[in-house]
């Protein structure tokens, strides 16, 4: 069932099994925010299993560009386009938080995007090929940050 992320009222609700579930539901709402300011959308999420088609995608594009697995479970997923850039996200169990932005116009402009929570380490698959930026959330505290670009079509 889809759950509408409130940036207003911060909550954990699908992320509980978390360790980090305050920061990564905090992560979760800072982009909730952004989307909300900047394209006027409402940013819901619904259970990773229920969104496999989403989970797949972003995971084959992880394997196929950089031959990455994420050990950790995703917990969450939403997919959606604002404008001409078709989006996706999984949240996950470890605190990560992966984005993939997909201009459907522009082959110049797709990104993969790695957030980090608060408190979790990086992880192990990501540790020595990313260096990671900090950046200041109210909602999230610091989040750590790295991307790359896409260089085939999917």
């Amino acid at each position: 069932m889809p759950y509408t992320v409130d940036f207003n009222t911060v909550s954990t609700v699908g992320l509980e099994s978390s360790p980090v579930a305050a920061a990564l539901a905090g992560l979760r709402a800072n982009e909730a925010r952004y989307f909300k300011n900047k394209y006027d959308h409402v940013f819901t999420v619904e259970p990773a299993s229920e969104a496999q088609t989403t989970v797949d995608w972003v995971h084959r594009i992880l394997k196929e560009e950089r031959d990455i697995v994420i050990s950790s479970r995703p917990l969450e997923a939403t997919a959606f386009q604002v404008k001409n850039i078709r989006m996706a996200y999984l949240f996950y169990e470890s605190g990560l938080s992966i984005n993939v932005m997909y201009t459907v116009d522009d082959p110049t402009k797709r990104a993969v995007g790695f957030k980090l929570s608060e408190g979790m380490e990086v992880p192990e698959e990501l540790a020595s090929r990313f260096k990671f930026a900090r950046q200041k959330s109210k909602l999230a505290g610091t989040i750590r940050g790295s991307y790359f670009t896409l260089k085939n079509e999917y």
